[in-house]
């Protein structure tokens, strides 16, 4: 896997912090579901209310937020899996990705998403990470990270598909889209190629 970290670190110390990394954030999401359930679910209402100047908080909020564990246990495993593959690719950029897509869905659903609805939960997260991990191999012209975004393609592709498709009116499938179309965006805004430095002509 491509890195912009430290280049003393070792595959295994990628791996290792880009582990920690994703099961400290998945660890979270259960403890705040958690402390939304001890609260009476006190915590839902900080999700995003469509065009209501008064709750922008949700624009950052909502991946944290989730409607009972059945919805955090819906997002776990795809966010661990795609998380700790993009973080391979080092920590910073994880984080500026993570950090794209997270405002693109927030904004964006705040601004497109029907009026009267809640939003909340990390699917837009992991529909652009999903997006940025099949991506980024190919705008990197890395054949590794090409292999492995074709394999996440072959085992989430049809779900992913599913997924941005406005078939359930009870799923944010524009947040979806949004996620997904803000993950390629983010490959090609920090996956590209390192231009090599000029060759002095004397």
């Amino acid at each position: 896997m491509s890195t912009t970290v430290d280049p003393g670190w070792t595959q295994l110390d990628r791996a290792k912090a880009a582990g920690k990394l994703m099961a400290g954030w998945v660890a979270l999401l259960w403890l705040i579901e958690l402390v939304d359930l001890a609260t009476g679910h006190a915590l839902d209402g900080y999700g995003i209310t469509p065009r209501d100047p008064d709750h922008l908080i949700g624009v950052v909020a909502h991946p944290f937020l989730h409607f009972g564990f059945g919805h955090v246990a819906s997002n776990s495993l795809p966010l661990l899996v795609l998380g700790f593959i993009a973080a391979l690719g080092g920590i910073r950029r994880f984080l500026a990705v993570s950090t794209l897509i997270i405002l693109a869905v927030g904004v964006g659903s705040w601004l497109t998403a029907p009026p009267n609805t809640l939003g909340a939960g990390a699917s837009g997260l992991v529909f652009g990470l999903f997006g940025y991990v099949v991506v980024r191999g190919f705008v990197e012209r890395k054949p590794l990270n090409a292999v492995v975004g074709v394999g996440v393609a072959a085992v989430w592709g049809s779900s992913i598909f599913l997924g941005v498709l406005p078939t359930d009116s009870g799923v944010g499938w524009y947040a979806h889209l949004i996620g997904l179309a803000a993950g390629v965006l983010a490959a090609f805004r920090h996956g590209r190629p390192a231009t090599p430095a000029p060759t002095p002509v004397r």
